[in-house]
């Protein structure tokens, strides 16, 4: 969808119908209110003269704007365009979103990219009109008003889970984009006739994932009830109203997360899909692994993608038109721990459960049948170091193989394929879900040009429909 949003004439239709396809693709700014909204907001649409265009919410707020508190533009979901694309940029701006920035500093992100601070600050700056300090300030930013405004948690908490260093930090940040201080954030909640949900120790930090266009969420959740491992993973409930829970290992602790499935969203009166949210709930043992959790979730159930985009380029192919009828809006699922998938792949589930039962690491609090923590990939290759599995897990250990979301995709692929026993199959199923590319496809299959840049949604099309099997 981003590639036909290539100039501003576009853009300004897009937001003169309020089209939510642009989403999060872009963002636009009325420069005599001084508010940046998403293309969508119902707000009365600005003179032309007065509206300008910007790649990021960051850039924006950089440009002095503030959030519109009618549209809340930075609750869109992220751009499918960063899973799109391999080079710096958008490998630059999925570790931003896992929070490296946070954690490990610019300096920290432009070693993982194995380029120099200077160098990704000039580049991002240049393209996204936004620096690396920015762009996580502004995720900071939402995460703290999506806190603030749907949980009772403390202030002091929320700047803390939201990343920020310091309480003094987080309300410099939150008056300068919303314009208000967090209490007075809070107060002005949309209540929606609804009350806020509560955030408790006991009862978790609720929220709702967001997503664009429809969602085909029995596919999805069909998909992990199939592949679950007992003792991480489980999905109870009945179809159309099922739970998948799991358990996480994450930067600064654990977690356990859930995920409710919920129904497809009708189409508007339009013929256009508006769009939905899964509701999650996350148990974290460290507060400040919230943006973390948060973006594993959505790589695994691929909440960030433009199913719109997908479906008009495959349902243009007559064998999979019919399936993209059936169908609008199938996802290609990713992974919630990327090395965790890549033992997976390569051994199966009844071998991975064997690895959990042996060499997993208890929770220190167990919740139902959720006990263990996948095992780590150096704690599996010190037992088990021979075959492809010691191979894979020691390598993963070492860094020889980098799976971690700002990964070099080719690289990847190239050092996976010189592990002695892994198959190109393996490998391509690692680069799909692990690595999260939506053109990843196994060698030897008949699969037109015509499907790129999104074979791996092709292959889920055809999975789907009984068609085609991964294994």
């Amino acid at each position: 969808m981003s590639n036909h949003a290539t100039d501003e004439d576009t853009r300004y239709e897009a937001v003169r119908s309020r089209d939510a396809r642009f989403d999060g693709v872009f963002f636009f700014a009325v420069e005599t209110t001084g508010i940046y909204c998403r293309p969508s907001c119902p707000a009365v649409t600005p003179k032309r003269a007065n509206v300008r265009f910007f790649a990021t919410a960051a850039a924006a707020q950089g440009s002095g704007f503030r959030a519109c508190r009618r549209c809340r533009p930075d609750a869109v979901p992220g751009s499918a365009e960063w899973n799109v694309r391999a080079d710096v940029v958008g490998r630059a701006m999925r570790l931003i979103a896992d929070g490296v920035v946070d954690r490990e500093g610019v300096a920290g992100l432009a070693a993982r990219l194995g380029y120099s601070a200077r160098q990704v600050q000039r580049q991002l700056t240049a393209e996204l009109g936004a620096g690396p300090v920015a762009l996580a300030r502004a995720r900071r930013a939402h995460t703290a008003r999506l806190l603030t405004q749907t949980t009772e948690l403390p202030i002091t908490e929320i700047a803390f889970a939201s990343g920020f260093a310091s309480v003094r930090q987080f309300n410099d940040t939150i008056r300068a984009i919303y314009a208000s201080t967090p209490s007075q954030l809070r107060a002005a909640a949309p209540r929606g006739g609804h009350p806020r949900r509560t955030a408790t120790p006991g009862a978790g930090i609720p929220l709702r994932l967001a997503h664009r266009g429809p969602y085909q969420a029995g596919y999805v959740f069909d998909l992990l009830a199939h592949e679950a491992v007992p003792g991480i993973e489980e999905v109870s409930g009945p179809p159309g109203a099922r739970t998948y829970r799991r358990t996480l290992r994450l930067p600064y602790g654990t977690g356990i997360v859930a995920v409710g499935e919920r129904p497809g969203t009708a189409r508007t009166a339009t013929g256009a899909h508006p769009g939905g949210w899964l509701d999650a709930r996350l148990h974290l043992t460290d507060p400040r692994d919230l943006t973390t959790a948060v973006q594993r979730l959505r790589r695994l159930f691929d909440l960030d993608a433009d199913p719109c985009a997908v479906d008009e380029r495959l349902g243009a192919d007559p064998r999979l038109a019919p399936l993209v009828a059936a169908r609008p809006g199938l996802r290609s699922p990713g992974a919630a721990d990327p090395e965790e998938l890549a033992v997976r792949a390569l051994t199966g589930p009844v071998e991975a459960e064997r690895l959990v039962r042996r060499y997993g690491k208890a929770l220190d609090a167990p919740c139902g049948s959720l006990t263990h923590l996948f095992p780590e990939p150096a704690v599996l290759a010190a037992a088990e170091p021979g075959g492809t599995l010691g191979a894979l897990t020691a390598a993963l250990a070492d860094g020889a193989v980098r799976l971690d979301p700002g990964a070099d995709r080719d690289a990847a692929q190239d050092a996976l394929l010189a592990l002695p026993g892994l198959d190109a199959p393996t490998a391509a199923e690692i680069r799909a879900r692990a690595l999260g590319d939506p053109d990843a496809a196994p060698p030897g299959l008949d699969i037109p040009d015509t499907w790129r840049p999104w074979r791996a949604y092709a292959l889920n099309y055809l999975r789907a429909a009984g068609e085609w099997e991964l294994r």
